[in-house]
């Protein structure tokens, strides 16, 4: 089945998740700034009274915001306790605020890489949709990372079998083209791709065996598709069967 050009949509894009109790923990670090122990046991003791007041709401009572604030007030107030007279807090020397900093950070660049891949994927998936509707798609050069656009396009395609795009694959990883040229490659793709298409490859490979060097003729081994996905381990056998059939078969095929 071919999906419709319209079918590719868009990926909502990523956003970043709110979280109340880092929220009210850098709210904390930044009014801590600068003050003494004095003044941080000062905040605690409010932070401690407002506490017992919201306890007394049950809609207030759970709210993991506060409880944050009162933790990070908590642990404020031990970290200027333990370092002497005379110490000011900076988060910029707190290690647990530069630790946090960091996963943020972190988590920040890996959406960010997530919402690139997306982007990349979502792109080829076009370029292999407007290949399709012009028809040359068996001509393309497959490029790593398009398992994920075959798996947008399925998905895209409300589930059904995208079997131009599969048969496409399937010929690829027969002929060792493109980036299936590499044997990592090749494995990587296992993890990726289901069975039947391996199982479509291997077939074509071992109808082809018997003249090195030619490329498959995709309109001549249609069948070997349609076996493949009726009866994948019918079709694998087959392959075998011939394989062992023509591995001693000379270069010339005499």
């Amino acid at each position: 089945m071919t999906t419709p050009r319209h079918a590719v949509r868009r990926l909502p894009v990523a956003r970043e998740p709110v979280d109340p109790a880092r929220i009210g923990r850098g709210w904390v670090r930044r009014r801590a700034r600068g003050m003494t122990a004095d003044a941080v046991a000062g905040a605690l003791e409010d932070a401690r009274f407002d506490a017992r007041q919201a306890s007394r709401h049950e809609d207030l009572a759970d709210d993991p915001r506060r409880r944050a604030e009162l933790a990070e007030w908590e642990r404020i107030d031990q970290l200027l306790a333990a370092a002497g007279p005379g110490a000011v807090y900076d988060p910029g020397t707190d290690d647990v605020a530069r630790a946090e900093l960091a996963a943020d950070a972190a988590a920040a660049a890996a959406r960010e890489a997530e919402l690139r891949e997306a982007a990349r994927i979502e792109a080829r998936a076009d370029e292999l949709q407007a290949l399709r509707e012009l028809g040359t798609l068996a001509q393309a050069e497959p490029r790593q990372g398009d398992e994920a656009v075959r798996d947008l396009l399925t998905r895209h395609a409300g589930g059904y079998v995208q079997a131009d795009v599969d048969a496409w694959l399937a010929h690829a990883l027969a002929a060792r083209r493109g980036h299936y040229a590499d044997p990592a490659a090749r494995e990587a793709a296992a993890d990726l791709l289901p069975r039947r298409i391996f199982t479509h490859a291997a077939l074509l490979a071992a109808l082809a065996r018997p003249q090195p060097g030619s490329d498959v003729d995709v309109d001549q081994l249609a069948f070997a598709g349609r076996l493949a996905n009726a009866d994948p381990q019918a079709a694998a056998d087959l392959a075998a069967f011939l394989t062992s059939r023509t591995s001693g078969c000379p270069a010339d095929g005499g």
